[in-house]
């Protein structure tokens, strides 16, 4: 369960470095772009000093090895500092081209990569995934029933309509993730075998579309593997495999060079950012050692990457679909991604764990503010996502800028995506 977006989009809770020539050599290394003077006329200079000293504080009281954090506003870094370790057994520092696990951030690059595919006009929001996957037309419906006498039972029911692509982008498929909640579908899901042995992306979803769904398409929010699912369509679509299509059509033209479903290089493997010593995540939707070959490319969370890699994909988003002369997706695209798909009028209702909170909604991947209380540092149109491991970023279009903090601390991650962003937004100037 991610408790950030418990806390980042609701009202419960979501080192300074000067701009110096040298933070332009670090963020060109990077794959940032260099840094201006005035790109930080917005921010004032002492309240990002509080920034960096809060990520001093984190790692000094043993939560964080260490993090990386980037603010970049109007295509410029204002804000990009490496605090601390990356590998604490080992004393590595965090560096430039450390590698971090994305886990959930991977869903907003899957979402790009099919939203390329609508614009080429391959797919259509409106079709039914059993188009592509067949399989999907005979899924069912599980539902909770309880006898005269009180005991329950889990009964099948056909589909009202079909699961649409559209489904997959908003997870409103039904497909759930068996990691959270104790209703039957759930336990199926955990009990299932469904991360047994080795596969790939048809095999997952053939073992998935042979479960039931945890409620009829269309009519609740529910988060889990529909993003798995939109992977395989990727590749149905395209003819190639998950990462193929995203490493020819966005991955390197975008200069995302670091960003895959597992290291290669086995002579990178000093550069993968490791929890701290005592700090464990819990075995979670199939995802093993980065470092191990896997057959598996999940759409939902077996990606990793640099910051510098990310930081490009979002300035791509901020841009309306475009970074240096290029156009990966129209700027209508974009809109539609980043607005609200399941608010007021969409008939989507919540589930009894939302954990997006009354503030805000979804779009196609990533979570948007769609009313943020009086006086808070939130605003409306803002987006965003996370990953189980700690990276998370927003979007914020109004001030024309991004955040993206990368760091593996599965524990800790939730208080310090709260306490982070405040402090990012008293720095900026009236």
């Amino acid at each position: 369960m991610k408790r950030w977006r418990t806390d980042r989009f609701t009202g419960l809770r979501w080192a300074a470095v000067a701009l110096v020539a040298s933070l332009g050599v670090a963020a060109a290394n990077a794959g940032i772009a260099e840094v201006p003077t005035s790109a930080a006329a917005t921010f004032s200079q002492a309240g990002l000093a509080q920034v960096g000293d809060f990520m001093r504080q984190q790692i000094a009281a043993g939560k964080i090895p260490g993090a990386i954090l980037l603010i970049q506003q109007h295509g410029k870094p204002v804000y990009y500092e490496k605090f601390g370790m990356s590998d604490v057994k080992a004393k590595l520092p965090m560096t430039d081209d450390t590698i971090f696990r994305l886990y959930s951030m991977s869903k907003p690059i899957t979402a790009v990569a099919a939203m390329m595919l609508v614009d080429d006009g391959k797919l259509s929001l409106d079709d039914p995934v059993s188009k592509y996957i067949p399989a999907f037309a005979h899924v069912k419906v599980g539902v909770k029933r309880r006898d005269e006498s009180g005991h329950s039972s889990l009964t099948l029911e056909p589909l009202k309509r079909p699961i649409t692509i559209l489904d997959l982008l908003r997870h409103t498929s039904g497909l759930t993730y068996g990691f959270y909640g104790k209703d039957p579908v759930r336990n199926l899901y955990r009990h299932s075998g469904l991360y047994r042995g080795t596969f790939d992306n048809a095999e997952f979803v053939a073992r998935l579309a042979k479960l039931p769904l945890a409620e009829q398409p269309g009519t609740r929010w529910d988060y889990g593997h529909s993003f798995d699912v939109l992977g395989r369509v990727i590749e149905v679509v395209s003819g190639q495999s998950l990462y193929q299509f995203e490493k020819e059509r966005l991955l390197d033209p975008l200069g995302m060079t670091h960003t895959a479903f597992s290291v290669a290089d086995q002579s990178e493997s000093p550069l993968v950012a490791q929890f701290m010593p005592d700090d464990l995540l819990p075995p979670m939707v199939g995802i093993k050692d980065p470092m191990q070959p896997c057959r598996w490319e999940s759409g939902g969370a077996g990606m990793v990457g640099t910051i510098g890699d990310y930081a490009r994909l979002l300035q791509m988003l901020l841009n309306g679909g475009t970074l240096d002369g290029r156009r990966y997706l129209k700027p209508e695209t974009v809109a539609l991604m980043a607005s609200d798909h399941i608010g007021p009028g969409s008939g989507i209702a919540y589930p009894y764990l939302y954990f997006l909170g009354t503030h805000s909604g979804y779009g196609l991947g990533v979570a948007v503010i769609t009313s943020p209380p009086p006086h808070s540092h939130w605003k409306a149109g803002e987006y965003g996502w996370d990953g189980v491991a700690g990276t998370f970023f927003y979007v914020d279009p109004k001030d024309d800028m991004f955040v993206l903090c990368m760091m593996q601390t599965p524990s800790h991650r939730g208080e310090i995506e709260t306490q982070l962003p405040p402090l990012i937004a008293r720095a900026m100037k009236p």
